[in-house]
């Protein structure tokens, strides 16, 4: 059986580097690095992750705003927006946060945003620095996993690294740092023929597709790093136990909530992998954490 690899330790630890350059700096300019997140609409996961980035921000001393628009909210309107946080000298990192309502063009959304103040890394701009691993501003999540992979001891170098989901939140970006670490990767989808057996290559699997227990110990070498990025909202208890099991923390939010949150990979793998992310308690502390990290370097290149 292998080790469940939780990314709490790894990210307090981040956390508490990140307060102490925030405080070093506001000791000796008096200011401290400003985070503003933009959400739309009222999706559930979206409030969510912003309260949690709130909180963070809170506790780590950054100053931050939540701006919430409504969801009819036009391209117009919030290129608007966009542009006074642009142009705010106080605002070091803007986040939008995703999804976007339909009638949003993320991509647009997303180029509109001055380059030094993306803290997710999504720009095209942030996006070729690191194709050219060239330092900037990266994507917190696969920053995330590559640091929680190498806590292990786990070589990144040298391994079979395979990736399903081609995203351009994870896989993509995360296929090109595991290359900048001298990583193999081959990038899965909904096209890949014999997925499993690719998977099964994989000395370090990362599943990031968004499918609730998509992965089972059929797509699993013996002794593999597995790293679960997805986290879904399911309502349907069958399709919950029938998958995860009887997990009373799971049956709680059923009852109370209406759902419960779900990885994309079934726990049952942990008894032939060599490690396994939990989900939750896997990767999400870790983007939260790079996303404070991400903020202070914005601050940083911005201000010297």
């Amino acid at each position: 059986m292998g080790t469940w690899l939780e990314g709490k330790p790894l990210a307090d630890k981040i956390r508490e580097e990140v307060a102490r350059d925030i405080a070093r700096v506001k000791q000796a300019r008096g200011t401290v690095p400003g985070l503003v997140a933009v959400i739309v609409g009222d999706n559930p996961a979206s409030q969510s992750y912003v309260r949690m980035k709130e909180k963070a921000c809170q506790a780590l001393g950054l100053w931050s705003e939540v701006q919430r628009l409504p969801a009819a909210t036009t391209m117009a309107e919030l290129k608007a927006r966009i542009d006074e946080l642009n142009a705010a000298d106080h605002v070091d990192g803007i986040l939008i946060q995703l999804p976007l309502p339909g009638q949003l063009n993320s991509h647009e959304v997303i180029s509109r945003l001055r380059p030094d103040k993306d803290v997710d890394g999504f720009h095209p701009y942030s996006l070729g620095l690191l194709m050219e691993n060239r330092p900037g501003l990266r994507p917190c999540t696969p920053t995330g996993i590559v640091e929680l992979i190498k806590s292990t001891g786990v070589k990144i170098e040298g391994s079979d690294v395979v990736v399903i989901g081609r995203s351009m939140i994870v896989g993509k970006p995360l296929a090109a740092m595991i290359t900048n670490e001298n990583g193999t990767v081959t990038i899965c989808h909904s096209k890949t023929r014999d997925l499993a057996q690719v998977a099964a290559r994989a000395d370090i699997l990362i599943a990031a597709m968004g499918k609730p227990g998509f992965v089972g110990p059929e797509f699993v070498k013996e002794g593999a790093l597995v790293v679960d990025v997805g986290s879904n909202a399911v309502s349907d208890p069958e399709v919950v136990r029938a998958l995860f099991g009887a997990d009373p923390k799971r049956e709680k939010d059923l009852q109370e909530k209406g759902y419960t949150w779900v990885g994309d990979v079934r726990p049952g793998v942990i008894e032939k992998a060599g490690w396994l992310t939990p989900s939750p308690g896997g990767v999400g502390p870790l983007t939260i954490a790079f996303l404070m990290k991400s903020t202070f370097d914005a601050y940083r290149l911005r201000r010297g």
